[in-house]
């Protein structure tokens, strides 16, 4: 937790592989409005990882204990990827605790399933290089790996440190996920964010998760890839504030 005390609390959900450090690019220009939760997933970062599989559920329930040490009872969320299926779980199950809602290039159903459960023995049968090795391709344009090689390196080197069991777990979670009818009970304000490039979770999922929330907007981002917020940050920064600030804790 960091940021101004008596300020509105903002949880920000890192994408699968990725550390808190992910956000970055956002923290300074968020810290200014809002007391900022960052946290890592079980394996990631200093987090442990006992035995999978992991659900949605059980990951978000991680975030609401958090919620629960911290004596936040009401926070805005903001997800990237893994992190914004985590946040429409909340939002749906536990909409008093969820005043706004931000969805960075994120879905609320990714198969197939076997994707994600192949990629779960591949990091428990040979560790996070062969997964590591592919992720810059998934995350960044060919443009922006080639204009700032030493950001995608830290991110990506970053993922080689996450502990195998726990990115499995989180694996699995995504591939046993549909959310796909709990998006119509979503009451928070809600925008979602889509990198134009993005082969992970393309536009036209971001796009299914606006249709299916009332009043949710939507932005895409021209450009940018799975990581939008790092190799866009300005245009990301920009779109999530002007939404949170608009809400608050309303």
């Amino acid at each position: 937790m960091e940021g101004t005390p008596g300020a509105p609390v903002l949880v920000l959900g890192n994408s699968i592989g990725t550390t808190r450090a992910v956000w970055d690019p956002q923290a300074a220009a968020l810290r200014a409005h809002f007391r900022l939760l960052r946290f890592e997933y079980r394996g990631h970062g200093r987090s442990p990882a006992p035995g999978g599989p992991y659900s949605i559920g059980d990951l978000a329930g991680d975030v609401l204990a958090l919620l629960d040490a911290y004596g936040v009872e009401r926070a805005l969320y903001c997800g990237i990827s893994l992190g914004g299926m985590i946040g429409i779980w909340l939002a749906a199950h536990a909409p008093e605790r969820i005043a706004a809602l931000g969805l960075c290039c994120t879905s609320a159903f990714l198969p197939p399933a076997s994707m994600w459960s192949d990629r779960a023995a591949l990091v428990r049968s040979s560790g996070m290089g062969p997964v590591a090795d592919q992720a810059a391709g998934r995350w960044f344009t060919p443009a922006f790996r080639h204009r700032d090689p030493s950001a995608v390196a830290v991110i990506v080197d970053a993922m080689r440190g996450v502990d195998p069991a726990g990115y499995a777990g989180c694996c699995e979670a995504i591939g046993a996920m549909d959310q796909r009818d709990s998006l119509g009970v979503i009451a928070a304000p809600t925008l979602v964010i889509a990198g134009a490039e993005d082969p992970a979770t393309p536009p036209s999922h971001a796009a299914l998760i606006a249709s299916g929330i009332s009043g949710c907007r939507l932005t895409v981002i021209r450009g940018a890839s799975h990581l939008a917020n790092v190799s866009a940050p300005g245009e990301v920064t920009a779109a999530l504030l002007g939404h949170l600030l608009a809400t608050r804790l309303g």
